[in-house]
């Protein structure tokens, strides 16, 4: 038997659209849970959802599904009820298990817990370094991307490893499945691009109950994301210039890029992107920004990368600087910078060519990383520090 089968797709997408998703959920739950019956070909099937990528995968030549009656299937897919059949499918990928050495240095240590508000609660991995609270040090909040957790998102990045030789507190906030079935940052719904609601004020509550926890510089906290990750960064530096003194969106998209699902779709296929995202205009705070974004990302088009840089820069006079470049493997990049008057970066668009939709420079180790290169973490950390949020 076909996983979807086209009769009972057709009926749930019909039952969905007007209204009825639990009876579309529960059609769904039907075929699914036959599709692991004895006569059921072993291993994923041809017909299975492309979901085997961070973010919904769109093709080269456009995004499949773009009607829509596939838009309301992937609104099934995506809702909170669906998390138990969604589980299921053969293309999604589990969330690996990561040794403890490819974590964060051993001459540290990391602790769990747990920040709440009135919109939920979030549980959270904090990497202290070794040289602990002894005097005021920085901040990264590192936002993974979807269908990872805290830890698959540590091992890939090595955040904690670069941050140690530096000083730096690194946290791993972690979306857990009920608020998002693929454990993606909701950036596209406009409640969780508003400062105080959502994901952003469970975010920022998160970020500050460590800052009084521990001994925090409140001028240097910074936030960085992978995919959903990085649109969320996006929206955090946006709605919280007072916290973050920095952002840096790898293979993400813009504040303001999506406002539901729908929108969300022709945000990553890059067709409203640019109209959605548009500057913030004369007079608003520059946001100084970081950027990774393959050239031959399908999952979110590599123009969302400039998007970004676009809506963070807010129409400021900045010069400009661009350079080809490759790394020492032959890795070819652009790597644009707009400096302000006094020669500070503070806007960088690294647009790695030939590249897809994964952490440039990352480890095996973690999932969705390019062990080629060059080495987003090292450079978004030292961006980072380049910059300290104005004293009030």
């Amino acid at each position: 038997m076909k996983l979807l089968d086209q009769s009972q797709m057709l009926a749930a997408t019909r039952l969905t659209r007007s209204g009825r998703l639990m009876e579309a959920v529960a059609v769904l739950r039907r075929v699914l849970g036959s599709a692991g019956s004895a006569d059921a070909p072993a291993g994923p099937s041809p017909a299975a959802p492309a979901l085997q990528i961070i973010d919904a995968k769109i093709a080269a030549g456009g995004m499949p599904g773009a009607d829509a009656d596939a838009v309301s299937m992937r609104s099934i897919l995506s809702a909170p009820q669906a998390l138990d059949w969604q589980a299921k499918l053969p293309g999604l990928p589990r969330r690996r298990a990561v040794e403890p050495d490819a974590l964060a240095p051993s001459v540290g240590r990391t602790i769990s817990g747990t920040f709440s508000n009135a919109a939920g609660s979030r549980s959270y991995k904090l990497y202290i370094p070794s040289s602990g609270d002894k005097q005021p040090s920085p901040l990264i909040v590192m936002l993974h991307g979807c269908s990872q957790s805290a830890d698959d998102f540590a091992a890939g990045t090595r955040m904690s490893f670069a941050a140690e030789k530096r000083g730096c507190f690194v946290v791993y906030p972690e979306q857990p499945r009920a608020a998002n079935a693929s454990n993606c940052w909701n950036w596209f719904r406009s409640s969780d691009q508003r400062r105080d609601q959502g994901e952003p004020s469970l975010i920022a509550g998160l970020t500050r109950q460590i800052m009084k926890d521990h001994n925090i510089d409140p001028r240097r906290v910074y936030v960085a994301g992978l995919s959903a990750g990085g649109a969320a960064a996006a929206v955090l530096g946006e709605t919280y210039p007072d916290l973050y003194a920095a952002v840096g969106v790898h293979s993400g998209l813009a504040c303001g890029s999506a406002h539901d699902l729908t929108s969300a779709f022709n945000a990553m296929r890059g067709d409203a992107a640019a109209s959605n995202a548009a500057s913030r205009g004369a007079g608003a705070r520059v946001t100084p920004t970081i950027v990774f974004h393959g050239d031959r990302d399908s999952t979110v088009h590599p123009r969302n990368g400039a998007h970004v840089i676009s809506r963070a820069g807010a129409d400021a006079q900045l010069q400009t600087k661009a350079e080809r470049k490759s790394t020492a493997s032959g890795n070819r990049y652009s790597h644009t910078v707009k400096h302000d008057a006094r020669g500070r970066s503070i806007l960088e668009l690294w647009e790695l060519h030939g590249a897809g939709h994964a952490w440039s420079g990352g480890s095996p180790m973690g999932s969705f990383t390019d062990q080629s290169g060059p080495d987003a973490t090292e450079e978004m950390l030292r961006f980072f520090l380049e910059h300290r949020r104005e004293a009030k």
